[in-house]
């Protein structure tokens, strides 16, 4: 059988790519903001305008992407978002551009960004099935290109910010999208789509193509748990990560350059624990992976910072917590894409982003008042001890046993029925 590599190195190049564009927009866009207000209302105004998008357009914009095709998606969504993102220092060098016709614009640019990722993810099993790559490996390396884009775009954007300015980066950051939009342009075939499952195609309008994605996750279970579980760590993280690690960064580990370096080395570990899952993730038990990741890259961090030793003992704590998250996301990954039927893949999975991120804002307010009212530390040890016991529901079994693998069933060849068919292979 011949392999192409071409699609999936095609969906890989051109996820990093849009994704590097995300990052320098999630730089460079609150200091133009700030720059050009000087009101840290205004940027928290735009921050929000450039977030909520990101769960709408998952939510809701799955079924158009089933319905538009995946590939078409991936490049209309980046073509929209470089457009977009190229108004802003083009209106900002001509005609002027008007606060409220920014926050338009970062609006429309974020609504399309999560379908467009959602389409790619979702060629990720034909495109794994052509390259002869196991689902899993095909998993994690889109992860690793996610944390890859991730923890290099940061830096590199503001780098960039300090020195060109943050117009220049805002028109480079559109030409992410435009580069991005190429590449699956080029190397993804017009003829590579999900195979047929033998379901019926869902019909009837948008609304009812949505409540069907919606129902199969409810009716199903292990997704629909994983889903929970994810919403409640998610709160935990989000916690954590926007209000209680730069507290005790700030207060007991040397200000906002240790803060950073917790976020890079996180981001770091979790690039090469997906790197070291996409090889070798498809031979691991899931289940167990699952669980013994989840706990190692939840509560010890959390008490790590309670316990607030010197920088670099946390900074291990947390470079081991990132190399165990690392696994999640190509694991459960793996899931998604093996039950879930083809033809509702990016509804499903708009559905199931939305409710993994709902969480999130309330978990960092939240955070923010326990802190204030309880102390950082005696929140952190709290969280910790609630987000160990969560993470070992799996253990109990019910849905979580249905993570197994797919058991492959071999069809045994034809006994030859006829004497001259039996004479030929004696």
């Amino acid at each position: 059988m011949t392999r192409d590599r071409r699609p999936l190195a095609g969906l890989l190049i051109g996820h990093a790519v849009s994704l590097t564009g995300n990052v320098l927009t999630l730089i460079a866009l609150p200091l133009y903001v700030l720059a050009e207000t000087g009101s840290p209302a205004a940027t928290g105004l735009a921050g929000a305008f450039a977030t909520a998008p990101v769960v709408l357009g998952g939510a809701f914009g799955g079924v158009l992407v089933d319905r538009i095709g995946y590939r078409r998606s991936s490049v209309l969504a980046d073509v929209v978002s470089g457009v977009t993102i190229a108004a802003v220092p083009l209106l900002h060098a001509t005609v002027g551009l008007p606060f409220p016709a920014l926050l338009a614009l970062v609006f429309v640019s974020g609504l399309l960004d999560t379908p467009g990722q959602t389409a790619r993810t979702a060629l990720l099993p034909e495109a794994a099935a052509a390259a002869g790559v196991p689902i899993e490996r095909a998993a994690g390396w889109e992860d690793a290109t996610s944390r890859g884009a991730r923890m290099i775009g940061a830096p590199v954007a503001g780098l960039l910010v300090g020195v060109f300015g943050a117009v220049p980066v805002l028109a480079l950051d559109a030409v992410t999208f435009a580069v991005s939009a190429l590449v699956v342009t080029l190397l993804v075939p017009r003829g590579l789509r999900p195979s047929d499952d033998g379901s019926e195609p869902e019909t009837g309008g948008y609304w009812r193509q949505f409540a069907a994605g919606l129902r199969f996750l409810v009716r199903e279970p292990l997704l629909r748990a994983m889903v929970l579980l994810v919403l409640v760590t998610n709160l935990f993280d989000a916690a954590k990560s926007n209000v209680l690690l730069p507290v005790v960064a700030e207060r007991e580990l040397g200000g906002p350059a240790a803060f950073g370096l917790l976020v890079g080395v996180m981001g770091g570990g979790a690039l090469v624990g997906s790197l070291v899952f996409s090889a070798i993730g498809h031979r691991l038990p899931r289940r167990a992976t699952f669980v013994t990741a989840y706990v190692l890259c939840g509560a010890p961090p959390l008490w790590a910072l309670a316990a607030a030793p010197p920088l670099p003992v946390v900074a291990t704590v947390v470079a081991m917590a990132g190399l165990a998250a690392g696994a999640l996301n190509p694991l459960m990954g793996a899931v998604q894409l093996e039950r879930v039927p083809p033809a509702m893949r990016a509804r499903v999975y708009g559905v199931i982003g939305a409710g993994a991120w709902a969480a999130m804002p309330a978990g960092a307010v939240g955070a923010g008042f326990a802190a204030d009212r309880f102390g950082p530390t005696s929140t952190l040890v709290v969280m910790g001890a609630c987000y160990l016991l969560v993470v070992l529901t799996p253990l109990l079994g019910g849905p979580w046993r249905d993570m197994r693998r797919p058991t492959v069933v071999r069809q045994r060849e034809p006994e030859p029925t006829s004497e001259r068919q039996r004479e030929a292979l004696s």
